[in-house]
């Protein structure tokens, strides 16, 4: 054995530290040094510390469906996911400085167990062992594990086909309680949900998103974990709707009145009331299939569909009267007296039926007035006539009793005529201020609604 100088073995120990200290260049050998050092010893199933504070957010791609009457929101998107973990920190080693990252999957590093816990599918971890996880130099980790996401969702459908809904996407840690894993939103992404990435839908918009630290409010049993949640607004686009929807809807509300405009001697009075009838049962069978069975929200186009069908229905059994009226006989059934004077008293006036109207002006004669005195000896014997024929006089003011001259002259038909004037107007009426009030409500929620 050789003993050397003690001068070159202090030689030797300076030339070593001066090569301890400067930064080797990178090398495949050098990173599987470094992986040799970290994980030696690193245990898998261990958490970094006591406490781990987890950054969650999520990156939005598509929404692929939005199935209202299942009531699933079904969306293309990537979480990330980052954490500290000392264990995995070479930032002090001035040797592997020139390495700055390292790459490993959940089968060598530990990895918080998260589940969307409102799910339709399937409720189980996110897991992805192709997924990289991204490991820097001061021990950050950062993971982002994508997949098409099916999850339940609170359809509101009370202006639909105008309708906007928000849907949640909840993340809850798993196995680790609150006091173990804290989740909380990552802020460098925004207020909201990250949108660069995302790709429009043909049948909703995007028209904004939120996000709940709700923090210890998943409750399992006796414990507590920690929670993020994620909400989704979704506006309906209107085109396809209202060209399929909306616009036949109202055009065969209105097809309802136009049966009374149709001549009694045709024929086609019943089958035309029947078809329109029918079109609105099937229509609404339609559009109910589309709709979600429940009791908590009210459809307003369901319940404008409804009461078209209602007044459908109610045209029918006009329609029916009409020709019954239409088809009678003035010698074999002569008109009731009552039916005469209230067909001239109300419905005429309402349909204005030969000038008899509720606006009409009335001229009135004074027998103090110097213009009337000629008159007078005539209107007295006109009230002689009236009393010797013993007609039944209207009390109602206002009413002149010139009004009723045509009483007696009048036959079936024209009752029929008037009726169906008069079912017209009421009809063309209600069904009018029916759609208005109903279209004005959707489109009110669909454009004022801010988020």
């Amino acid at each position: 054995m050789v003993l050397q100088p003690p001068s070159r073995i202090l030689g030797a120990v300076l030339f070593n530290d001066a090569q301890a200290l400067t930064p080797m260049n990178y090398s495949t050998a050098l990173e599987s040094e470094l992986r040799s050092g970290l994980f030696s010893k690193y245990e898998v199933l261990q958490r970094p510390s006591q406490k781990v504070r987890v950054r969650v957010s999520i990156t939005l791609l598509t929404i692929n469906e939005l199935n209202i009457k299942d009531q699933a929101l079904s969306i293309t998107a990537y979480f990330t996911l980052s954490w500290m973990d000392s264990r995995l920190s070479w930032a002090s080693n001035v040797t592997y400085s020139n390495i700055m990252f390292l790459f490993s999957t959940e089968t060598y590093v530990w990895r918080p167990s998260l589940i969307i816990d409102n799910a339709v599918d399937e409720m189980t971890v996110m897991s992805d062992k192709n997924i990289p996880i991204r490991i820097d130099s001061s021990g950050g980790l950062t993971w982002n594990p994508a997949g098409v996401y099916t999850v339940a969702c609170d359809s509101d459908i009370t202006y639909y086909p105008l309708d906007i809904q928000t849907c949640t996407l909840s993340v809850s840690s798993w196995g680790y309680t609150s006091g173990e894993i804290t989740l909380v939103y990552d802020t460098d992404h925004g207020r909201g949900i990250d949108t660069t990435s995302y790709s429009e839908n043909g049948e909703w918009s995007l028209v904004g998103s939120n996000v709940e630290t709700e923090g210890e409010s998943q409750t399992r049993g006796s414990q507590t974990f920690s929670n993020v949640k994620f909400n989704i607004v979704l506006r309906r686009r209107p085109l396809f709707h209202l060209l399929n929807t909306l616009f036949p809807v109202s055009l065969m509300a209105f097809l309802s009145a136009m049966v009374f405009k149709l001549p009694p001697d045709s024929g086609e009075k019943i089958g035309f009331s029947l078809t329109v009838l029918l079109a609105y049962a099937v229509y609404l069978t339609l559009i109910s299939d589309n709709i979600p069975s429940t009791s908590v929200s009210v459809c307003y186009l369901s319940i404008y569909l409804a009461m078209i069908l209602s007044f459908g229905s109610i045209s029918v059994i006009c329609t029916i009267l009409v020709l019954n009226f239409h088809h009678r006989s003035n010698e074999k059934e002569p008109i009731p007296r009552w039916l005469k004077m209230f067909t001239f008293a109300v419905v005429a006036r309402v349909v204005c039926w030969k000038g008899h109207c509720c606006c009409r002006k009335r001229s009135a004669f004074s027998p103090s007035s110097p213009n009337n005195q000629g008159h007078s000896s005539s209107a007295k014997h006109l009230d002689a006539e009236i009393n010797e024929k013993d007609v039944p006089v209207d009390d109602t003011p206002g009413q002149n009793d010139d009004d009723f001259d045509e009483v007696d002259d009048v036959t079936w038909k024209d009752i029929a005529g008037i009726l169906d004037k008069f079912f017209f107007f009421i009809f063309m009426v209600s069904i009018g201020l029916s759609t208005i009030v109903i279209f004005s409500l959707l489109m009110n929620n669909f454009f004022e609604a801010s988020y």
